[in-house]
């Protein structure tokens, strides 16, 4: 399978930093790397990895299954996560996800049919504290009300970037 060079040379790191016989500890980053070079996990991909990192294809093919960040087929262009954990939950975390639900015309891991949003619910994202809490790919957005999501998926639905969409600010970690 080929690669980037820029991906390449991540790979070469990763499996630089971990003795011989740790190699398979880079299996994880190597596929959320590679899965935002080719846009969802193949069996291909598996079996790269898993030479690449000392490990039978099943061992990561197991590591897929059970890391929900992992995809088996392509997300959109903006993966929009909506945590209704407790958390979340009590604060209208619930309202954001239907809310999505009903504002992309999509469900639980389903993409709009122009490839440009793809939506998932998910159990927790680690803040709690902040809730309730939307992640954009690789983006946190706290205390989000209704009228902050509705501007993020319009904004997104239009093509904009998040950080392009006005009062809808990320959050720093």
């Amino acid at each position: 399978m080929t690669f980037s060079p820029e991906l390449e040379a991540r790979f070469e790191k990763f499996l630089a930093k971990y003795p011989a016989d740790r190699k398979r500890s880079a299996v994880i980053p190597m596929l959320v790397y590679a899965q935002d070079e080719t846009e969802a996990i193949t069996q291909e991909l598996i079996e790269e990895v898993a030479k690449r990192c000392g490990v039978t294809p099943l061992q990561v093919d197991e590591v897929v299954g059970f890391y929900s960040m992992l995809h088996k087929k392509p997300q959109g262009k903006y993966h929009v996560q909506v945590c209704t954990n407790i958390s979340c939950l009590l604060v209208g975390g619930e309202e954001l996800w239907n809310q999505a639900c009903h504002k992309l015309g999509i469900g639980h891991k389903q993409t709009s049919a122009d490839g440009r949003v793809s939506l998932e619910e998910v159990e927790c994202m680690g803040a709690c504290s902040w809730a309730p809490a939307v992640q954009v790919n690789y983006d946190f957005y706290h205390f989000v009300t209704p009228g902050q999501l509705d501007k993020l998926l319009d904004g997104l639905a239009a093509g904009k970037k998040p950080e392009e969409i006005a009062d809808v600010k990320k959050v720093s970690c």
